[in-house]
């Protein structure tokens, strides 16, 4: 098909150009908050081909190149496998489509474990201030209340300088990971108060929150 094409060709062209992969990180994702009855079979189909197929699709070409690489990481942006039906009932399709790159995470760390190739999940415990909040999901009014995509950014970053070996599996939410790594001013990431904050789907009920995170 062209877009495994269109994938492999993309690949290829990174390798030629820089001498290999290092991080994989899946980050594309369609959305639509809509029931069953509500949702057309086009966008249930979008939604499962890019985030599932594509998330599945990009990393199968990439890890011939990661296991090359004596750093390797795969990210996707995914949040827990938090079974809870109240994450199914009111858009099913998109939670479907969402805990495929969840599933990923769980059955490419195993796989790619004797590979020495890390797994792992990045969610955000709230809102991020990003174009499907703006157009699709709330407006102006969800932005304000949103982190900024630093927080993401940041978080990431911890997890790709964390060894391969040591850290493979894992459904991590941001600021837990930048908690773990000393930060304790969560300022800088939105102007209001975090209890002001909308937050995102998917968060398990106990999730911990620190806190210096919630004081912050």
């Amino acid at each position: 098909m062209r877009d495994e094409e269109n994938v492999r060709k993309a690949v290829e062209q990174t390798v030629s150009h820089f001498g290999g992969i290092d991080i994989c990180v899946n980050n594309a994702s369609a959305i639509s908050l809509t029931t069953t009855p509500d949702t057309d079979m086009k966008r249930y189909d979008l939604m499962h081909q890019i985030n599932g197929r594509g998330t599945y699709l990009v990393s199968k070409y990439c890890i011939p190149h990661l296991k090359k690489s004596s750093h390797a990481h795969i990210l996707n942006l995914a949040p827990p496998l938090d079974m809870k039906p109240k994450w199914f009932g009111p858009h099913l399709a998109y939670t479907m489509a969402k805990f495929t790159m969840s599933m990923c995470v769980l059955g490419m760390a195993e796989e790619l474990k004797q590979d020495e190739i890390a797994v792992n999940a990045l969610w955000p415990r709230t809102a991020i201030a990003t174009s499907a909040i703006k157009n699709v999901l709330g407006g102006e009014e969800l932005m304000n209340i949103s982190r900024t995509p630093e927080i993401m950014a940041d978080a990431a970053y911890e997890i790709f300088i964390k060894e391969p070996v040591k850290f493979t599996g894992n459904f991590c939410i941001d600021d837990l990971v930048l908690f773990e790594a000393g930060v304790r001013d969560f300022s800088k990431y939105a102007d209001v108060p975090f209890l002001e904050l909308a937050p995102d789907f998917f968060l398990p009920e106990d999730t911990p929150l620190p806190s210096e995170i919630k004081n912050s």
